[in-house]
């Protein structure tokens, strides 16, 4: 069972044995300020703080922006309570000089819906988005949209309006591609040079090759090359993250995406040679590694207790 769905039901399981045990006559009532209801209060707000951090982590989504262009990468694995499947987790928007790509993160029904409304005003205003952050208002109008409408049911259904977005192309107006990443409230920040990437779902395997390897003044090919490597680390830790991969490439003022998509067989030469290259640089670092060993291996411990306060 996946995380998400243990977290889930556990906490129906609770909020069942709360009520039980709270119905019938003898039910004690507290005031709202009372010590026990604040403490259900935490304590509610803690469970959801745990189910909405689990549902985020169920998928790796990545964009990258260097001087050539845009590259975008996202698994395929959907989690539905225990069911498996395989759906895109990127769209693509082309028409005329207009290209640009959507990764989403988060509730499957809100990111359908809030797609097929983007879309459709993409159709009803295409003449008048000439530049990115055009769109992304468009965008971020029809997230909060979709939360007007569905976030009461949501919560009442114990999910939440967690739709998290990585917004990349190019329009005729721009005079560069753009990268954005737009948060479930609608607002939005640029991803520019200094931080050349961004990644929504389960990011902590894969964030650091990125922050060592990664810079805006590398090619496409390398952001391919790292991208990867990034979701093989996330794959290697993370159950709810899994093939195939879809990558998606624009090249600066091309105003075309280039799509594929890689499955474990095409993978599994990369994921090998980076599995040798890594055992590799371990057993290389021993003699930088011994001297310290031998340092700790003389040193006496220095038997200290907890409750000496005469200890530094």
């Amino acid at each position: 069972m996946s995380s998400w769905a243990s977290l889930r039901l556990g906490w129906r399981g609770s909020m069942t044995r709360s009520r039980r045990a709270s119905s019938g006559p003898s039910r004690q009532r507290h005031s709202p300020g009372s010590p026990s209801n604040t403490l259900r209060a935490r304590a509610r707000c803690g469970l959801r703080c745990l189910l909405r951090e689990a549902s985020l982590l169920m998928t790796f989504c990545l964009g990258m922006r260097c001087e050539e262009g845009l590259l975008a990468i996202a698994d395929t694995r959907i989690t539905s309570g225990t069911e498996l499947s395989t759906a895109k987790k990127i769209s693509i928007h082309q028409y005329e000089n207009h290209s640009m790509f959507i990764l989403t993160s988060g509730l499957r029904s809100i990111r359908d819906k809030a797609l097929t409304y983007f879309e459709e005003r993409l159709q009803e205003s295409s003449g008048e988005l000439k530049k990115m952050y055009m769109a992304a208002n468009v965008l971020a109008e029809e997230l909060r949209r979709v939360r007007r409408e569905d976030l009461h049911w949501l919560m009442e259904g114990g999910l939440f309006f967690d739709l998290h977005c990585i917004f990349g192309g190019q329009l005729e107006g721009d005079d560069q591609h753009r990268l954005y990443l737009i948060y479930p409230e609608g607002n939005w920040v640029e991803v520019r040079t200094g931080a050349p990437y961004v990644i929504i779902g389960e990011s902590r395997y894969g964030k650091p090759i990125l922050d060592r390897v990664w810079r805006h003044d590398q090619s496409l090919f390398e952001a391919l090359r790292v991208g990867l490597l990034s979701f093989d680390a996330t794959r290697t830790s993370a159950s709810d993250v899994d093939y195939p991969v879809d990558a998606v490439l624009y090249r600066q003022g091309s105003f075309q995406m280039q799509e594929a998509r890689f499955d474990e067989e095409a993978l599994t030469p990369l994921q090998r040679y980076w599995q040798g290259a890594m055992q590799h640089a371990v057993a290389g670092a021993t003699p930088t590694v011994q001297p310290l060993y031998d340092a700790l291996n003389i040193a006496p411990a220095a038997h200290t207790h907890f409750w000496d306060n005469s200890a530094g």
